[in-house]
């Protein structure tokens, strides 16, 4: 299984929620085993820079690969990225966490 992680700040606080809306029709692409897409709490001691998280499950990197290919991800895009100032991902196998 592959885990997309994806952390997004707002080019203003203002557009928190229209972030949290445009990312939010990733969840009907249908190749995510999981995908939720929330907003951050900010209870961290140390950094409370992040706005937006999206957590993804896929079965495997044609999964991924699907996803990221798929038009609704395009549209999502499109209405993020003039709202966003920063966009920070990664992927990971659970196959490779360490025990």
């Amino acid at each position: 299984m592959i885990r997309h992680i994806v952390f997004f700040t707002a080019n203003g606080k203002a557009h928190i929620d229209q972030i949290i809306d445009g990312l939010s029709v990733l969840t009907t692409i249908p190749h995510a085993r999981r995908l939720e897409v929330a907003r951050n709490r900010k209870t961290d001691q140390l950094g409370n820079d992040i706005d937006i998280v999206v957590y993804g499950e896929f079965d495997n990197e044609a999964e991924l690969a699907a996803y990221k290919a798929h038009d609704l991800y395009q549209e999502s895009i499109r209405r993020v990225r003039p709202l966003r100032e920063l966009r920070f991902a990664a992927d990971y196998s659970l196959a490779d966490v360490a025990p």
